[in-house]
């Protein structure tokens, strides 16, 4: 590209140098033609001429009146001939280069005027074409990831208030059945407060999680990062789910070896595994495995979670990791997640220097995610 650039610019480089030096060399070749060809020769004649036939004056009071006021001032005649005949040539040299200027001032005008036409020069000036046409889709992409930034944030705003105002009636409502009721039976009373309880931690959770994506998206997170033994690390993930996970009868099973391990922060390493986890047994079928399975790959290390569930459209797979979305959008906020979980987990990923997908096909849902390994071997052979 860089080398097809200085072929262009070198186009016009080499238009603009041949103008400037065929109108040098045009203009000496007049001033040697009207030195040799008239003034050392004919001149002369041609003065008399016009005076005695134009002027009607005698030859000889011609001849005379040539010899006081154009013979003896030849030199100066002559240097007044050649100014006029340089400025001529730079007239039209700058001239031309006012039309290149004039082009690139248009092509800013197209520029500034969003318009979305394609700016149009002179064959010659094609790098500077493709500079400002290049400018122009830059200045058209940002305008559109700008407008679809304000759409997203007036989205986050608006799905936060639909999530927080569910717990909130919930937690306004109970505390007003206690206000107005307050001779209800203990047993009444102490279930309201216990689910007006209940709310307000969900209502504080969700808090939690939105200023927790909130510090990812602007880099505020510092990563403590260390060896992590991945399996010993999963094994604690699938033991602590598992009340979870018994509800619909799944399991995790793992299929990897004991000593892969990886340098990061595991405690948000844990993070990141455990939302997957927690997102497979809201999605699985049930009685159905999860099976997390792990192995090197030259210079990283892939962990996959399976689970065998609904298809997943194509086009829902990316808006997986946006915030607040939930692929079951009739799961209301006390029964489903905020649609934080994995937003969190592609950022805490991120932050690793790793990638995580996500597919589906075969009636099951794979989220792959691949780390830098910086591996450091725990085993009692390494």
């Amino acid at each position: 590209m860089k080398r097809t650039d200085r072929d262009e610019y070198s186009v016009f480089h080499s238009k603009l140098t041949r103008r400037v030096c065929g109108s040098v060399a045009l203009s000496v070749f007049i001033v040697a033609a009207l030195y040799r060809l008239l003034w050392k020769r004919r001149m002369g004649d041609v003065i008399v001429w016009f005076l005695v036939h134009v002027l009607n004056m005698s030859r000889q009071e011609a001849f005379y009146f040539y010899a006081d006021h154009f013979r003896l001032n030849k030199d100066l005649f002559f240097c007044g001939a050649v100014f006029l005949i340089f400025a001529f040539m730079l007239w039209r040299v700058f001239r031309g280069m006012s039309r290149y200027f004039g082009e690139i001032n248009r092509g800013i005008e197209s520029l500034l005027a969003d318009d979305g036409k394609q700016i149009r020069l002179s064959p010659e000036m094609l790098p500077f074409e493709r500079k400002l046409n290049a400018v122009k889709r830059t200045l058209a992409e940002r305008k559109e990831e700008t407008a679809q930034a304000e759409r997203r944030k007036d989205e986050l705003v608006m799905y936060l208030a639909h999530d927080i105002r569910t717990p909130l009636t919930s937690v306004i409502g109970y505390l007003n059945l206690l206000e107005e009721e307050p001779d209800s039976p203990p047993e009444q009373r102490a279930k309201r407060v216990r689910i007006a309880l209940d709310k307000a931690y969900r209502l504080e959770t969700m808090m939690n999680e939105f200023f927790e994506i909130t510090r990812y998206n602007s880099q505020q997170i510092a990563l403590s990062k260390e060896p992590v033994d991945l399996y010993y690390l999963l094994v604690q993930l699938a033991d602590e789910m598992t009340p979870l996970l018994a509800e619909r009868g799944n399991r995790v099973v793992l299929r990897m070896d004991e000593d892969l391990t990886v340098r990061g922060d595991a405690e948000k390493l844990a993070r990141v595994f455990g939302n997957i986890l927690k997102n497979a047994a809201a999605y699985s079928d049930p009685q159905t495995e999860i099976t997390v399975s792990a192995r090197r790959a030259e210079q990283d290390v892939i962990i996959r979670f399976q689970n065998r569930g609904e298809d997943i459209p194509a086009e829902k797979l990316e808006a997986l990791f946006d915030k607040f979305y939930r692929l079951d959008q009739a799961r209301s906020t006390g029964t489903g997640g905020a649609g934080l979980g994995l937003a969190i987990a592609k950022e805490i990923v991120l932050l690793h220097g790793g990638s995580i997908q996500a597919s589906s096909e075969n009636h099951t849902v794979t989220f792959a995610i691949r780390l830098p390994e910086e591996s450091y071997k725990i085993s009692a052979f390494s």
